[in-house]
């Protein structure tokens, strides 16, 4: 699929990992289905999506990273415009509305691809920032992180209306990971991270002693998220309990493809429990090891990349990958709260899927050079 010349650049091992999660995802994804009277057969599109960001991942490497960079403000507008699209026109699902429904498609999530496009925005404005200012005084970095934050408000504020309050988190960490290897300032980190615990003290604050002024200032909606990641900790709910049953139960060598616990939503939520289920013990230690040294291999690219830029997108990838790879194992366990995070590459997803592999041409780029 990709040239000769294209696979003596890129880092191969990468690329091995990156088939070898196909495998995985296909498989897992298959197990997660036995259990239903009909099949949705998730297994096959989730391949035919593989092929399909794997075509993508080639055209990313023969257009190259800099046309992409170039168009960071179209894309941005063109995000802004998908999410409110999707706020008044959009069919809710589960409640939600985060999908644009398209005949004989499926669905598209776009915050997932919003994702992608506030990587290579924030990369590109650090970057310029530090090439323009070879030490900037704070009055300077206060301007230039005030022109951060008017950037992710718009997409963190329309996002959280769908509601998606999962995907806002991961926007601020993607933003946080790439100011920070950016050498931001670390006052403005500690500044942040007391207002973050003032804000929340007052929102805990009202939700916990005055129920009826908390519902009044930010709706019914708002309380009932608070509420379901505040009750994680109980290790209550018909997933958790089976999810933690499947990973418990499994053993060394784990059930084989026929687990024996229904999951709703396994393919996605907690596809990690159906691994675990299926494989065990040692089957779950090699997924975390490929997992680990998948992510050390994509640092070690930003470490060697010779452009601030490339670094930057770098961190926002790491850092929104290491987060989610957390937040789904950890919730699979009643570690982490439940809040709908999928596990980059393994869990079921077109969108969320297509985006990965978008990351991944951007990073196969940096190791051309």
């Amino acid at each position: 699929m990709f040239g000769d010349y294209m696979i003596r650049k890129i880092d191969k091992s990468i690329l091995i990992i990156l088939i070898i999660f196909s495998i995985i995802s296909v498989i897992t994804i298959y197990a997660s289905e036995i259990l239903l009277v009909d099949m949705n057969y998730y297994f096959i599109k989730q391949a035919i999506w593989y092929i399909i960001g794997f075509i993508i991942i080639y055209f990313i490497l023969k257009i190259g990273n800099k046309r992409i960079y170039i168009s960071r403000y179209y894309l941005y507008i063109i995000s802004i415009i998908a999410l409110i699209f999707l706020l008044f026109f959009s069919s809710p699902i589960n409640e939600a509305k985060c999908w644009i429904q398209i005949k004989g498609i499926g669905t598209i999530q776009p915050s997932e691809f919003v994702k992608i496009v506030l990587i290579i925005l924030l990369a590109c404005e650090c970057s310029n920032f530090n090439d323009r200012f070879k030490n900037p005084t704070i009055k300077d970095e206060a301007k230039f992180l005030f022109r951060i934050i008017l950037l992710l408000i718009p997409p963190s504020f329309l996002t959280f209306l769908e509601p998606d309050t999962g995907v806002v988190i991961i926007y601020l960490v993607i933003a946080i990971t790439i100011l920070f290897v950016a050498k931001i300032r670390y006052r403005w980190f500690i500044i942040t991270l007391i207002l973050f615990i003032f804000i929340i003290s007052i929102i805990l604050g009202l939700y916990f002693f005055n129920e009826k002024l908390f519902i009044n200032l930010f709706g019914n909606n708002f309380f009932l998220r608070i509420h379901r990641l505040l009750d994680w900790s109980n290790k209550e709910g018909y997933q958790l309990i089976n999810s933690v049953a499947s990973i418990g139960s499994a053993g060394i060598l784990g059930h084989g493809l026929n687990i024996n616990l229904y999951i709703p939503e396994a393919q996605t939520d907690f596809i990690f429990a159906v691994f675990s289920s299926c494989f065990g013990f040692i089957g779950t230690i090699v997924l975390l090891c490929l997992i680990i040294f998948f992510d050390i291999k994509i640092i070690n690219v930003g470490i060697n990349a010779q452009k601030n830029v490339d670094k930057y997108i770098i961190a926002g990838i790491v850092g929104m990958l290491i987060y989610q790879q957390i937040q789904n194992i950890g919730m699979t366990f009643g570690l982490m709260p439940i809040t709908g995070i999928t596990l980059p590459f393994i869990s079921y997803g077109g969108s969320s899927l297509l985006s990965y592999m978008i990351m991944m041409g951007l990073v196969f780029n940096i190791t051309k050079y």
